[in-house]
């Protein structure tokens, strides 16, 4: 049988999406031979490469999201600063309040390792050398400060020091990353959640989701260059660019709106596979 790969993109809360590509795979019967993943898609790629099943993931983010309390306990242990009323007024918008490390601690499975060797699927997490000024793609040593190297969005979490460098997000260098995972598999699937572009929007972001939705266009411009030049075999889009990057309490609701996507994965891949 033909293998696949998987490229998890980054985009916020938009991510959350990725989970009914993986349980499309799992009624298929297909279990991935590589996983790249650039922040959110390396915080909900890591459980997924870890043997847990979509649905397994789908349960843990959304019994997260639904006790308000435990989350926001979750979200005060995860602090770099400030207080806990600041914290609950900004409602997850509050800038440079969260330390990625110890968000990974609170939020992800207990199923996910240490380290990248203890994993079932090959993984790699990809985060940018600040300094540097370059991709850095991490697939070997500690794995939880990887993702959270990952997924150090500047003004929303601190920078990661891993392995002597300063990291910061993945998105900076490599939004989707299916170069990653290229030649590692027969077919290459790539879920890229940033949503087509909102051109009937008029509506006047505040200087945190105007800074997120900027990073946004840039994401959008390295990954429309990058398909230019060897495009996966399936680019799939799921319909939640009406979320915002930090719509994290709204999990259920983005669930539901990329249900879509699970009918277009097995739409594209079924030809492949029996090629």
């Amino acid at each position: 049988m033909k293998t696949v790969a998987l490229a998890l993109g980054g985009g916020g809360a938009r991510g959350l999406a990725h989970i009914s590509v993986m349980e499309t795979l799992d009624e298929m019967g297909i279990r991935p031979v590589a996983i790249a993943g650039t922040s959110i898609g390396a915080l909900i790629g890591a459980p997924y490469a870890a043997g847990m099943t979509g649905r397994e993931i789908r349960t843990h983010v959304t019994t997260l999201a639904r006790d308000r309390g435990s989350l926001f306990g979750k979200l005060l242990a995860a602090r770099a600063g400030g207080s806990i009323g600041s914290l609950i007024a900004s409602g997850l918008r509050s800038a440079a309040l969260i330390d990625a490390e110890k968000f990974c601690a609170q939020f992800l499975p207990d199923r996910v390792p240490d380290d990248f060797g203890a994993l079932q699927i090959p993984l790699t997490v990809i985060a940018s050398d600040l300094y540097g000024r370059r991709e850095a793609a991490i697939s070997s040593g500690p794995l939880r400060a990887a993702i959270a190297a990952s997924m150090a969005i500047p003004g929303v979490s601190r920078p990661v020091v891993f392995e002597g460098r300063v990291m910061v997000d993945g998105g900076a260098t490599n939004p989707l990353p299916f170069d990653r995972v290229r030649g590692l598999a027969d077919i290459v699937i790539a879920v890229d959640i940033a949503g087509p572009p909102a051109t009937d929007r008029t509506d006047m972001p505040d200087s945190l989701e105007c800074y997120l939705a900027t990073v946004l266009v840039m994401a959008q411009t390295i990954i429309d260059e990058k398909l230019k030049h060897g495009a996966p075999d399936i680019v799939l889009r799921p319909n939640v660019g009406i979320f915002r990057a930090l719509d994290f309490l709204r999990a259920s609701a983005i669930l539901r709106a990329s249900e879509p996507v699970k009918v277009e994965l097995r739409r594209k891949l079924e030809p492949l596979l029996s090629r």
